[in-house]
This record gives structure tokens, C-alpha cells and sequence, in this order.
């Protein structure tokens, strides 16, 4: 098994590995919703109970009668906003529809009144009594309702980066193939169900408007409300310096926020809205159901000679959320002919959006599990099947890979794992409690991307080292990445490195998702670091060469230094800092001039199959990432784990139960929304193949948190089929599907 090791910084302290760790376990981490100052007002939100239609009227008389009820908002006395736009279409937001604007009803749901009141119990006992008379319209409650209707995505959205993935000539090389596998799979709506809650808390001084909410891009709520409220962006600050989880979630301004900055400014006081648990699963975005076929064609050599790749996801009736799982599917092997074209379908549902490895986790299910049976057809060992299929170049665009180290991560994976005493008949392993055992691989990949960054390091005479830059902790240990990088360079005690993030008044904030995080943030840190070396060393000229930064800046009789960089990625012109700093997205990849750039991961799973029950466990996983240089590795490994833990949920447990009566979904709380729990994980080994990527950057760091989870779904799969004889194509997978 590789590992990734590094050498400790110079003045660093060992057990510096993950520097948050200390204040979230002893509670000292502040979130949003920990605010609970005196003179807080409290918001609740009203929802829809229909999922589509308007609102015919509204009677708010009982809920203003409660005591400490300071208002009721509706459509009809909020007063005019604007829309913040959607994401993906130039605006800011999750999606375009912002409640509150007009009497539509989008979804079920949907916010059709928010109470403020003193204190929370007095909002939420008022907004039960808020009663809604409503005209309904007929609605889409799913992708495979009856009336939905796919629509090609190239034709909805004609641009190049949601054109069908084509090379070569798929149909006609398939034709000609002398072994094919062609099946269809089906993947479920999915919530993302971080600990902390979405939460907004929203104050005005003196005419600048201040929010607090966890959001991975808080420079795009920032001129998300200045456009909504029709002010300066100056006028608005958005603070978010830690989240409790976001995973897609929080990547954009949220349809509420708008409505709480308005109700702080009418009432003179600062006003809070912490989402339930329900309301996340109806107000915020979510991975979209998909149903995928998928075609392969291999010659008498073993070898895949064309691949298609059809897929239909669900969008919302008022966006077109665009899907691009072929994107690396189409880079998993050297396959000459390759097809990948997707549909969209309208629902009558809030706008679905990015939860972690977004298409690349159903696309890879699909993809590896059609793979696998391949490899079954034609007599071969997965892993060497996937070996011998292995590409050196971007099949699709003729250019080098960056790095790809995937052959790797299937070699010492398969090493670690064990792999050469599997016995590859389906049924023929048994565990001595008369389980049924099975041993199954997938390859994953993610794309290796970068955005443009401001940093600033700036050392003080006490030796506090202060950083700001563009980024957003989210748990996926950013922090403790740049802390160790300055620490590295300036040859400071990491717990003398102070970190801003997610604060629109230290650094122009860009959106913090599509694991581009520390490849974005860690390169301008670093050569801001190394400047302020080179800067310090130029005014002592007669220190050691092995001189720390402090010692060099008390040489040189200053009270302080401070050194900026500013770094984009290869290819994006000059103009790009403008997107940054006016709050869109401005992230590249994975293709750039001269080379295509990807993260590759290997993960190899056993399951036991209880005999009479069926009952699926996962007693063990090793992983192995290619992912460039590991700069924080307790935290990467940490990432890793992580997404193997969501694979094993969304494989076993996960699915959002949709409402075909009424729309929304059925299961909207952890009650019935099923996750793994401790008892469900076993033994994960975690490898890196740990090879620089200087390519793609100075420091040699690609992409993790992402990629971790792409694969894991369709190595229990396999590992499935492997055990029974079964293939299944449908997740979550459940006991039925296992029954004789």
C-alpha cells in the first residue's frame, strides 16, 4: 500500500495535522445559527402545500395575533424584490425562483409566508395558524411520471459544454464489436443532510447590510442580495468562516435569504431563520433521480472499442440544471468510439444542483457496473480487464493527461486488498457463518479544475502570521492545508497561522466546490508566502540561510510584512479576476491548453450477504487516490473515508421518497431518510499514490474530496453480483432484490 508522507514544517508542533480540530471539540467552533444575541427576532417559513398553482388568498389575522409576533410576510406586503438569478445561467442563485416575488406556486413546499416574531416559539406557533387557500394546477411529480417528457440538452442548452460527448463512430463500431453489453440503470433523488442546517442571520448598520450563513460562496450571496435589494455590493458583507457540512448544498445564494435581510431592515433589528430538517429537503437544491443506458463493445482481444453512454436526469420546470456525467466516463478507459448524450426532464420540483461527485457517482455506477460485466463476458479478472484498458492520452480530445496514475491505484489497491486469492466464479466464496462473500472493484475519476484567487500573508512582530484568501472551510480541512503550507514556507509554528475564509471583507471569496478548493486557494498562499521570504530576506541580508520569517523581519527592524499573489488557471485570461471579484463563477477544467486534467481513484469492497435475510454488509474497502501531491494527509485521508462512508449509503440506504399525490417527498427527515450509521462501516484502508502534478500547478495538488465517492457504488455492486450471481441496476439496492 502507498502512503503519502511529509516532512513536519520547521517550528511546526506535531499533532498540527488538522488545526480546527481543538475548538470543534470542545464546542468553541461558531456557526451560524449559534448566534442568540439579545434583541434576536425570529423567522419561520410557511410552506406549500400544493406543487403547483397559486396561492387564491391567504388569511395571516390568527398568526398576528399571537403574542411577540412582530409581522407576517406574503407576497402581497413584502414589497417588490428582484431575482437573484440561477447559477448557472449568469445569476447567483441555486435556482431562479425566489418565493415571496408573486402568488406562483413552483413546488411543494415552496415558502408561501415567513413570521417574525420574539422568539421562535411564538414564529413557529404562528405560522402553523397561517391559513392558505390555494388553485391548483396538474403537476410532474417525477422523472418517471407518465407525462414527463426528456428533452435533448444539447438543443435546450446549445453550448459547448452541454454538447453530446462524441468521438469516432459508436454506433457503427458497437455493430461491429465482437462481444457487447447494453443495460439500463436507475438512480434515485438523493438530499444532502449536513449537520449544520441551512441558517441565515441578517442585520443592518448604519445602512450596511451584514449576513451570517453557512455558504460555500459567500462573495456570490454578496452580489446575489445587493442585486435583489437594489444596492452597492459595498453596502453587503457575508460572513461564513466555518460550515458544518455543505456538499453542493450551500454553493449559492439560498431562495429565503433575500426575505430575512428585508424583514431586518423593516424591523430595526437583527433577524434569524434556521431552516427544519423538512424544509431542507423542499427549500434547497438536491442530486436529481437519473436513468442511464449503457452500451459497450469490445473485440476478440479484450479490448473496448466503443462505448454510448444515454442519459435522462430531472431538472425543475423553471431551470435546466445541465448533466455531464459522460464527461468521465468518456476518460475512464482508451476507448476510440465513444457516445455520451443527455436528456433533461422537467418536474414540478425546486431546482435540483450539485451533492458531492454530482454526476460522476451515478454515471460511474452505470459505467463500472456495465464494465464489470463486460469483463464477466469476456473470461476476464475485472482488475485486468480494467488494466488492459487503460489510456495514456484524453480519448477525447487527443491531449495528455496532466497525471494519470489510475493503473496504479488498481495495482497497489489490488495488493492491499488481497485481490489475487479472489476466486472469481459468482457464489463461490463463503464466509464461516454461511455468508455469502463478495469481492468487487470500480475505477472512479473527477476532474481536475482551478479557479482564480487572491491571497495576502502578512507576518506581525509578535509572529502572528495572518492569511487571506478566497475559500471556504467546509470540514474538508482547508484550514489545516494552508496552515501547513505557510508553515512549511515561513518556517512558523502552525498555531501562529491565522486564516480568513468565507469572508467577503478579507478577500474576494470564490465559490468553494467541484474539488477545486486547495488547488486554488494553496497556490497564490504559497507564492505569497515565498514572496514575503524573498522580501524579508532582501532587508536582512546578513541572516542564516535556515532563518525563519520572524527571525528575518526582526533582522530587518520592521514591524511587519506583508506579500500578495494572485494566481489563475492555465489558460483563463486577465479578465477572469472580474468574475471573481463580481461574484460568479470563474472556475477552469478539466481541459486546458495543453493538457486535460483529472483525479483518478481506485476502490475495492467485500460484501457478506446474509443467507436468509440478505442483509448486505461492507466489512471492508481500500481505496487508493491519485490526486497529485497530498498537502494535508490526516485530512485527505479523512476526505477519502468520507466518501466511501456516502458511497456505502448511497449504494445501501439512500433515496428521497417522492410523493406522486402531492408531490414533494415523503420521507423528509432522518427517520426515514436512511443513512449508514457507525454499525454499517467497516475496516477502510486509505492509500495515496501521493506523484506531484506539476503540471497542473506548483504545488502538484489535485482535486480529492469529490473523487473519493465516485466508484464506490458500483465496487458494491460488482461485489454483489460477485456473491450471488446477481446483477442488480437499480439503487439503492434492497433485500428483495436479493430474494430467490
Amino acid at each position: 500500500m502507498a502512503t503519502t508522507t511529509s516532512n513536519p514544517p520547521r517550528g511546526a508542533r506535531s499533532g498540527a495535522e488538522r488545526v480546527d480540530a481543538h475548538d470543534k471539540v470542545r464546542g468553541a467552533t461558531r456557526y451560524a445559527a449559534d448566534d442568540a444575541r439579545a434583541g434576536l427576532l425570529h423567522a419561520a417559513l410557511v410552506p406549500s402545500r400544493i406543487a403547483r398553482g397559486s396561492v387564491a388568498r391567504i388569511d395571516t389575522g390568527a398568526a398576528e395575533r399571537v403574542r411577540g409576533v412582530r409581522k407576517v410576510y406574503t407576497h402581497q406586503n413584502i414589497g417588490a424584490f428582484e431575482s437573484g438569478g440561477f447559477l448557472m445561467g449568469g445569476g447567483f442563485g441555486f435556482q431562479s425562483f425566489y418565493p415571496l416575488r408573486s402568488a406562483q406556486i413552483a413546488y411543494r413546499g415552496q415558502t408561501v409566508a415567513m413570521v417574525v416574531a420574539d422568539t421562535l416559539e411564538a414564529a413557529r406557533e404562528a405560522a402553523a395558524l397561517v391559513e392558505v387557500r390555494y388553485e391548483a394546477q396538474p403537476f410532474v411529480a417525477g422523472i418517471d411520471a407518465p407525462d414527463a417528457q426528456p428533452q435533448a440538452q444539447s438543443a435546450l442548452l446549445p453550448q459547448p459544454m452541454f454538447a453530446d460527448r462524441r468521438v469516432g463512430d459508436a454506433e457503427a463500431a458497437l455493430a461491429a464489436a465482437a462481444f457487447t453489453v447494453e443495460a439500463r440503470y436507475e438512480l434515485p433523488i438523493q438530499h444532502q443532510n449536513p449537520m449544520e442546517i441551512i441558517a441565515t442571520v441578517a442585520e443592518w448598520n448604519e445602512g450596511v447590510l451584514t449576513v451570517r450563513e453557512p455558504t460555500q460562496n459567500a462573495e456570490g450571496v454578496r452580489h446575489g442580495l445587493a442585486k435583489q435589494l437594489g444596492i452597492e455590493p459595498a453596502r453587503v458583507r457575508v460572513l461564513s468562516p466555518t460550515l458544518g457540512g455543505g456538499f453542493g448544498q450551500k454553493n449559492s445564494l439560498q431562495s429565503h435569504t433575500a426575505a430575512v435581510a428585508i424583514a431586518a431592515r423593516e424591523l430595526g433589528r437583527p433577524v434569524k431563520l434556521v431552516l427544519t430538517r423538512a424544509q431542507l429537503f423542499h427549500n434547497a437544491s438536491f442530486r436529481p433521480a437519473s436513468r442511464h443506458h449503457v452500451r459497450l463493445g469490445a473485440d476478440r482481444e479484450g479490448r473496448l472499442v466503443a462505448a454510448v453512454h444515454d442519459i435522462d436526469q430531472q431538472t425543475s420546470r423553471h431551470d435546466l440544471f445541465p448533466s455531464s456525467g459522460s464527461e468521465i466516463t468518456s476518460r475512464l478507459y482508451g476507448v476510440k468510439h465513444f457516445l455520451g448524450r443527455d436528456r433533461l426532464v422537467r418536474t414540478d420540483v425546486q431546482t435540483p444542483g450539485y451533492m458531492r461527485a454530482p454526476f460522476e457517482h451515478p454515471a460511474a455506477f452505470a459505467f463500472e457496473s456495465a464494465v464489470d460485466e463486460m469483463a464477466y463476458l469476456l473470461g476476464r479478472d475485472p482488475v485486468a480487464f480494467r488494466l488492459a484498458n487503460d489510456t495514456a492520452a484524453d480519448p477525447l480530445t487527443g491531449k495528455p493527461f496532466s497525471s494519470r496514475h489510475l493503473a496504479e491505484c488498481l495495482v497497489q489497491g489490488s495488493e492491499a486488498f488481497g485481490w489475487a486469492r479472489r476466486d472469481m466464479a459468482p457464489g463461490s466464496m463463503r464466509a464461516a457463518d454461511g455468508s455469502r462473500v463478495g469481492w468487487g472493484v470500480a475505477v472512479g475519476a473527477y476532474k481536475a479544475a482551478m479557479a482564480p484567487a487572491f491571497a495576502t500573508v502578512r507576518l506581525a512582530g509578535d509572529g502572528r502570521v495572518r492569511v487571506a484568501v478566497g475559500g471556504h472551510e467546509m470540514g474538508q480541512g482547508m484550514r489545516t492545508a494552508i496552515a501547513l503550507t505557510v508553515s512549511r514556507v515561513l518556517g512558523a509554528p502552525v498555531a501562529a497561522v491565522e486564516i480568513a475564509l468565507g469572508d467577503t471583507g478579507a478577500a474576494p471569496q470564490h465559490l468553494t466546490a467541484g474539488s477545486w478548493g486547495t488547488a486554488t486557494a494553496l497556490p497564490p498562499v504559497q507564492e505569497a508566502a515565498q514572496r514575503l521570504m524573498e522580501d524579508l530576506r532582501t532587508h536582512a541580508p546578513g541572516a542564516g540561510a535556515n532563518a525563519t520569517a520572524l527571525e528575518l523581519l526582526r533582522a530587518s527592524g520592521r514591524a511587519q510584512a506583508e506579500a500578495e499573489s494572485r494566481r489563475r488557471a492555465p489558460g483563463q485570461p486577465e479578465q477572469v479576476y472580474g468574475r471573481l471579484t463580481g461574484g460568479l463563477p470563474a472556475a477552469a477544467g478539466p481541459v486546458y491548453p495543453d493538457y486535460v486534467g483529472f483525479s483518478f481513484i481506485a476502490h475495492f469492497v467485500e460484501v457478506r450477504i446474509e443467507p436468509t435475510t440478505r442483509r448486505i454488509r461492507v466489512p471492508r474497502v481500500v481505496s487508493v487516490a491519485d490526486c497529485g501531491a497530498v498537502a494535508s494527509p490526516r485530512t485527505a485521508r479523512s476526505q477519502v473515508e468520507g466518501g466511501v462512508v456516502w458511497g456505502i449509503g448511497a449504494a445501501l440506504r439512500e433515496a428521497s421518497e417522492v410523493d406522486p399525490r402531492h408531490g414533494g417527498f415523503l420521507n423528509a427527515d432522518l427517520a426515514e431518510y436512511v443513512l449508514p450509521v457507525a454499525a454499517d462501516i467497516g475496516r477502510i484502508e486509505v492509500g495515496f499514490v501521493g506523484k506531484p502534478d506539476t503540471r497542473f500547478n506548483a504545488l502538484g495538488a489535485k482535486g480529492l474530496g469529490e473523487v473519493a465517492m465516485v466508484g464506490v457504488a458500483p465496487a458494491i455492486v460488482n461485489a454483489v453480483f460477485h456473491a450471488t450471481g446477481k446483477r442488480l441496476r437499480r439503487l439503492p439496492l434492497r433485500l428483495e432484490d436479493l430474494l430467490d
